[in-house]
């Protein structure tokens, strides 16, 4: 295990340039953004295809849920290549495979097809994800939460810039035709902007001097035998599920509570509710993650969890009880992208914080898992609400969950890790006087 004195160089020598850092950043954003589609355009796609061929609602999604379930429970396993092969060869292959998805996808006449590409998709864009957020938090420890936030920041926002294309090319051209283009284009660009990924050298990089990090590195084995593993794993978990329920469900929201198609105004735009909110809700999703990554590196993450996981719960309350207002609809489902967004840097960040780097992929890999576990939930969703007839009950046991996490974020992982930190530097100072002790005998 490696040991590293926060705030220190590691191996005494110079820091690579801004240039060559940012860089990274740069190529890495890219392949987010190419990437985003496959999970948050796909809400325009559903009532295409069910029009097209009268498969249930709840049959659709289910080619949703296995594509973040495919995602994210690869994840381990793509982590393990990432820290052993590096990142450029993972993002290629996860590029080619995100471009597959979207093909295959045009070409489906049955649901098993359908849910073929989804899992397809699930591989490439999990290869990318893990791989790209990866690559920033060891290029980046002394930003970490700013570095993590604006790579992920890429694969929330991403899709801002292309909602209105594949929106205007469904109508005209059909979804199966924009399948085929866009999954043409995304391939294409990830496989390019992957060539540019690299690993940084250990001299390249420094740790924070103003968030506890680990001073070793820990193994996924020994990750998972810490109980602050398990917490932010279960926090993860009810954070996720809120959001995620509202990216696979917001236009289905939106036409059962009557604003999916009247016009909304604001300076001067006028557009329907749905497209509005979903071109909204990108940008809100991709600023959250840069903008709380960045608060989080100097007030620390649990407090920023606190914050933002508060705020989503509330949003999420607001929205079931004034979401059938059109502009109400617009803003509050703006509130709560805002605050679930940066759970994915927040937790990425954290996870490297608490366990180290040179295993960074494996154990947020199998952290990371729990958006698979809250991808199960988003069916429940359709039955719960059939169930009770109002989308309210399902909004108010999301919002409970992301509450709950909020608590547990000050009251819970923040003493697990005082603690957690603690034991580390015990361990570090006990280390180092048995090195000076033996260099003297």
């Amino acid at each position: 295990m490696s040991e590293t004195t926060a705030g220190a160089p590691l191996g005494g020598a110079a820091r690579p340039s801004d240039k060559v850092r940012w860089m990274q950043i740069v190529a890495g954003i890219v392949c987010m953004v190419a990437a985003a589609n496959i999970q948050y355009a796909w809400t325009l796609f559903v009532p295409e295809i069910q029009q097209t061929h009268g498969w249930t609602r709840a049959s659709i999604q289910t080619a949703f849920t296995i594509f973040v379930v495919v995602q994210t429970w690869l994840t381990p396993i793509e982590g393990y290549f990432i820290d052993r092969y590096g990142p450029r060869v993972i993002v290629a292959f996860g590029g080619l495979f995100t471009g597959l998805s979207w093909i295959v996808d045009s070409y489906a006449s049955t649901l098993t097809m359908l849910y073929v590409g989804s899992a397809i998709g699930g591989v490439g864009v999990g290869c990318v994800y893990a791989t790209c957020v990866n690559n920033a938090l060891k290029w980046f420890p002394d930003k970490r939460g700013l570095a993590v936030g604006l790579t992920a920041g890429g694969y929330g926002a991403g899709s801002a810039l292309t909602i209105l294309p594949i929106s205007s090319m469904i109508h005209s051209s059909g979804y199966q035709s924009t399948f085929f283009f866009f999954g043409l284009l995304q391939g294409a660009i990830i496989f390019l902007a992957a060539w540019f990924l690299r690993t940084p050298a250990k001299e390249e990089v420094k740790l924070s001097d103003k968030v506890a990090q680990s001073r070793r590195d820990y193994t996924l084995a020994e990750a998972l035998r810490t109980p602050v593993f398990w917490v932010m794993q279960l926090m993860f978990i009810c954070t996720v599920t809120g959001g995620l329920m509202a990216v696979a469900q917001l236009g289905v929201i939106a036409h059962d509570l009557g604003v999916k198609e009247t016009p909304v105004s604001i300076l001067g735009i006028t557009m329907a509710a749905l497209p509005f909110a979903l071109m909204l809700d990108r940008i809100m999703n991709g600023i959250s993650r840069p903008l709380f990554g960045f608060i989080s590196d100097h007030i620390g993450r649990e407090a920023t969890m606190f914050v933002a996981f508060t705020l989503e719960g509330l949003g999420i309350i607001m929205l079931s009880r004034f979401g059938h207002d059109p502009m109400m609809f617009l803003i509050l489902s703006g509130m709560v992208f805002l605050a679930w967004g940066e759970v994915y840097s927040l937790f990425s960040a954290t996870s490297a914080d608490t366990f180290g780097t040179k295993h960074a992929g494996k154990i947020y890999g199998v952290l990371y898992c729990a958006k698979g576990v809250a991808a199960l939930l988003v069916p429940l969703g359709n039955l719960l609400m059939e169930a009770t007839g109002t989308w309210a009950t399902v909004l108010y046991v999301t919002a409970a969950m992301d509450l709950t996490a909020a608590a547990c974020a000050l009251f819970v992982l923040k003493p697990m890790l005082v603690k957690h930190h603690a034991r580390n530097r015990a361990l570090f100072e006990e280390q180092q006087q048995a090195t000076g002790l033996r260099a003297t005998a």
